[in-house]
């Protein structure tokens, strides 16, 4: 029912993969998938559009032909072409084929502000036409938030985290186990994820509740070791402290994420180390995995853990 597209960023290539292993449960291939699951692409950090497939056809007369029949009459359309991988076609003849299938809709276009569009575009021979639906590109505003730590991990990281620990369900109770200046916490809310903050500094409980307020953003921030927060969440997302302006080893770091445990059923750990042996000792199985890394100069490497209890997995 459904085409989505990922947009390519070589830094983040295994979490782009890692990101839609876990909201559709397959691979994404050449920067695409098939699904039946309808998803909002703008609840990840690297889903680019969602096609909602209308018809399919061999050819490209025929997929006019099945545009023909299907008499849309919504005023305020736009078509765009959506060039995907092995598409060889040239600007200018995509555009004549965009304009062929405007053609083919008997309703007024609207360029500049349409009120739906339309996609065409083919992929291993086979042509697609559908509604095409954009990431909203809002989040990046995150940028100017208020405060920030210089080692905060990236908003697109984030906003992974918080689509790989919901597997993209918005319904879910999500929890930010070390929130720090809520880098997570602002991700998840433009989503329409509700999610819940804790830290143990209060300072950074100050300034991640300053960032949601800049935002116009709700959600509670617990200024508390995770141990006594006593609260019951679906999923986690568990960024630990990296013993640069909050100190940490492997105690803190089993208290944390064995405390958190006893909280959830689901947690994404992000370590800059490696902890596997520390997540097994805290009860948990790790299901699927990647390495984060920035490439360039600083060579600042993220592990992400996904993980469940035991008993949950089948």
């Amino acid at each position: 029912k459904y085409l989505y597209t990922f947009n390519s960023d070589y830094n983040y290539d295994e979490l782009r993969k890692l990101e839609a292993r876990q909201i559709f449960d397959k691979e994404e291939k050449d920067k695409l998938l098939f699904s039946n699951l309808k998803i909002d692409p703008s609840i990840g950090a690297f889903m680019r559009t969602r096609l909602d497939i209308v018809c399919i056809a061999a050819t490209y007369l025929e997929l006019l032909e099945k545009i023909k029949q299907e008499n849309i009459r919504t005023d305020g359309f736009k078509v765009e072409y959506l060039t995907l991988e092995g598409d060889t076609l040239g600007n200018k003849k995509r555009l004549q084929k965009a304009r062929d299938v405007g053609y083919a809709i008997e309703a007024e276009p609207e360029y500049y502000k349409p009120s739906i569009i339309y996609s065409i575009c083919t992929y291993q021979d086979i042509w697609y036409f559908g509604i095409l639906l954009k990431n909203n590109p809002d989040w990046h505003n995150h940028k100017r938030k208020p405060f920030s730590f210089s080692n905060s991990i990236s908003m697109k990281i984030a906003k992974a985290l918080v689509s790989i620990a919901a597997k993209g369900d918005t319904s879910k109770q999500l929890l930010d186990a070390c929130c720090g200046v809520g880098t997570v916490l602002l991700e998840a809310r433009f989503s329409g994820f509700q999610i819940e903050g804790c830290d143990i500094n209060w300072k950074s409980c100050k300034h991640a509740r300053n960032n949601l307020k800049h935002y116009n953003y709700t959600a509670t921030v617990y200024c508390s070791d995770i141990k006594d927060l006593g609260l019951s969440y679906d999923a986690a997302i568990v960024d630990l402290p990296y013993n640069l302006y909050t100190y940490s080893d492997d105690e803190i770091m089993l208290n944390i994420i064995g405390s958190t445990a006893k909280l959830v059923e689901r947690m994404v750990i992000v370590s800059i180390s490696d902890i596997e042996p520390l997540i097994i000792k805290s009860g948990l199985q790790v299901i699927d995995f990647c390495v984060a890394e920035k490439r360039g100069k600083s060579g600042f490497v993220r592990n992400v853990y996904v993980c469940e209890k035991e008993g949950n997995l089948e």
